[in-house]
Parts: C-alpha cells; structure tokens; sequence
C-alpha cells in the first residue's frame, strides 16, 4: 500500500485559492491551479511575487523536482524572491512543506505548466534569472517536440527577463544539449554569456541538484549553458538588471 500524501504544511493552506496570494504569499504559498488556468492567472498577474516587493529582484525556477536547488538559492539570498514552477503536485506539496519547515519567506511555488505559467503570470522584463536544470530531454526523436526549450518557449522567456537578465539551461542528454545550443543561438534578444563556448562541463559554486548528483556518478556529459538578455545597445550587462 503506498503512502498517503500529507496535507500538514505548517503556516500553508493547501486549499488556497490564488486570489489570497496578495495576502498570503509571504511564504512559500502553493497555490493549485489545476483547472481554469486564465481566470486563475487573472488575479496573479501582474507581478507574481512571494513578499509583494516590486523593488527585490525575482528568480524563477522552472522544474525544481525535489527542491535543494531552489532551497540553496533562497536561502543564500533572502533579499530576493524566488518562484518555483513545477507540474506534478505530489512534488509541489512536498516542495511546500520543505520550505515551510526552513522558515522562508521569499519563496512561492506554482503547480502549473511552465508554458501557461511564462504566457499568463509574468510581466515584460520583469525575472531578474530563469533556471532549467534537467527537464525532460525526451530521447526518442518522434517526442523531441515535446521538449521545453523551443523557440517559441525561449522567446517568451527573454520576453520576461529583465534586460541583463540570466537564462541558465543545463541537460545531461547530448541531442537535447544540441537543440538547446541551436535554439539559444537562434534567439536575436539573447546573447552566449560563455562565449566562444556553446556551453561548460563544469559551474564553479553552483549547487549540485540530486539528479545532477545521479548523473555525474554515471559519468554522464552534463551540459550548462548561460545566456542573457540583450540591452538596448546590444550589450550584456554583468548584473541581473539594467
């Protein structure tokens, strides 16, 4: 018999409706969103934010999956708020609880399609960094549409980058990494901030997600690649912002 999921998130009502996130997102708010996705987005849009501050800079982490990564950048950086996409909700509850018990209040999490979520709940040069770590490559060539990063996809995230702004992608499958590579080029308001390097084997100081961790034991090529939103004159400014 599988375990049963639990719904004791302390200080977080699973139930939560997204119209109470002006209220209640200064905690990692959940709020499920499994139906009716425009009238939802509606009371979240503009400026989807944990703490309500339109002056701290907002990260997003698409697909945390079990969370150190997105638990290590909010809580070295308190000052800045930080969302979490992710489409499974037994991840997402459990996501809840574990920012719940450490007490932080600059993170809010979303059950939501990250294509819904980048269309409907964000406002133009309004993300300070994206990250993608290891979504789904998809291996079989006739499921290759299905993967996250596409065109259309990449050019709503420079969309909502601030100019500056910081897109990371990282993937341990080698044909994804060369359609991420051909995409990310292809892209006129992103720039290769590895340059002349499509990408690295290696990030000093980055943390080490759990799949990550899974993949360099296997000996796995991993793949990170960073590219930033163009400025008005062209050029890559070096902060999160303009």
């Amino acid at each position: 018999m599988g375990r049963s999921l639990k719904y004791d998130i302390p200080g977080i009502d699973p139930r939560v409706s997204p119209s109470d996130v002006a209220e209640r997102g200064w905690i990692g708010l959940f709020a499920r969103l499994r139906a009716g996705y425009d009238e939802a987005f509606a009371g979240l849009h503009p400026g989807v934010s944990p703490t309500g501050d339109a002056d701290r800079d907002r990260v997003l982490e698409i697909g945390f999956g079990r969370g150190e990564f997105l638990l290590g950048l909010a809580s070295a950086a308190p000052d800045t708020d930080f969302i979490g996409l992710e489409i499974s909700f037994k991840r997402t509850l459990k996501m809840a609880r574990k920012v719940a018990r450490a007490g932080l209040r600059n993170v809010l999490l979303m059950e939501t399609p990250a294509e819904v979520a980048i269309r409907g709940c964000f406002a133009a040069d309004e993300l300070a960094e994206v990250w993608i770590n290891f979504s789904d490559p998809w291996p079989k060539a006739r499921h290759a549409p299905r993967r996250l990063i596409q065109p259309d996809f990449v050019a709503e995230l420079a969309r909502v980058l601030a100019p500056g702004g910081a897109l990371h992608v990282a993937t341990d499958d080698v044909p994804y990494a060369h359609q991420i590579d051909a995409v990310l080029t292809d892209a006129k308001t992103l720039e290769n901030a590895l340059a002349p390097w499509p990408f690295v084997g290696e990030v000093a100081g980055r943390s080490i997600t759990g799949y990550e961790a899974q993949w360099r034991e296997q000996s796995r090529p991993l793949h990170f690649f960073e590219y930033r939103r163009r400025v008005g004159d062209g050029s890559v400014s070096v902060g999160g912002r303009a």
